[in-house]
């Protein structure tokens, strides 16, 4: 029997270091964990992993890079015959806040290269052996962003938005293949790429009365990660602190 294994993109940082983290203690999954450029992040997530006695190791590849990611995960395949990826967490993502008037192409491309082209290439290469094994769970980390929109994020709201639709039609498209995919919706959380001026400005906002924490976010992932989530398909589940407007 294959050893079952989980891949992050963008799961050396914040929100995916989370992730990686909890599917690993959960569900004793072998962690691949998916990062761009920052070695020292991604070392040290590896050696957390380590330390709590989790199997993982990293993936280097630009998840926007279709070519990229088909010879990094081919060659991963090969090495590996005794191991399948049966989860996926598309959440890598970047953000290049602009008001419309004034978005350069650059920072449109950039945001929506990753999130949406990112998605679909990554998704595209996992859910053939999903379908042939009859298993599979695919978890989009989208936004807040995606679900209302948000002033200042043309572009970051476009992406996110298109990972819920996104996730809507594939999971009508595989749901009687045992593959559930689904679409996280996080709020604020409390990661790099919140400033701590935007924290001052939306935190009395929240019905919560506070920001969110990274493993709050990973505890739900895990949860729609288990068997126990099987009945749960195309959906978008917001985790907000109550934030909706």
């Amino acid at each position: 029997m294959k050893k079952q294994c989980a891949l992050v993109t963008g799961g050396s940082k914040g929100i995916g270091k989370a992730i990686s983290k909890t599917l690993g203690v959960d569900h004793n999954l072998h962690i691949l964990v998916n990062y761009h450029s920052d070695e020292k992040a991604a070392q040290d997530t590896l050696d957390l992993l380590h330390s709590e006695n989790i199997s993982a190791e990293l993936l280097k590849f630009n998840v926007s890079d279709r070519e990229e990611v088909s010879t990094t995960l081919e060659k991963w395949k090969t090495s590996n015959p005794d191991k399948i990826i049966t989860v996926l967490v598309n959440n890598a993502g970047v953000a290049k806040d602009n008001l419309l008037l004034w978005m350069t192409e650059p920072e449109w491309d950039s945001v929506i290269d990753t999130s949406l082209k990112g998605m679909f290439n990554l998704t595209q290469f996992v859910l053939k052996d999903m379908v042939m094994q009859k298993f599979g769970r695919i978890i989009n980390i989208s936004s807040l962003s995606g679900v209302k929109g948000n002033a200042g994020q043309f572009n970051y709201s476009a992406a996110k938005g298109g990972m819920i639709s996104a996730t809507k039609a594939l999971a009508q498209e595989i749901g009687k293949k045992g593959i559930t995919v689904n679409a996280v919706a996080p709020g604020f959380i409390k990661t790099e790429m919140v400033s701590d001026e935007v924290i001052g400005t939306y935190q009395k906002f929240i019905p919560a009365g506070r920001i969110g924490e990274p493993e709050e976010v990973a505890d739900l992932v895990s949860f729609l990660a288990s068997e126990k989530a099987g009945y749960i398909n195309g959906s978008v589940i917001n985790i907000n602190g109550g934030l909706y407007c």
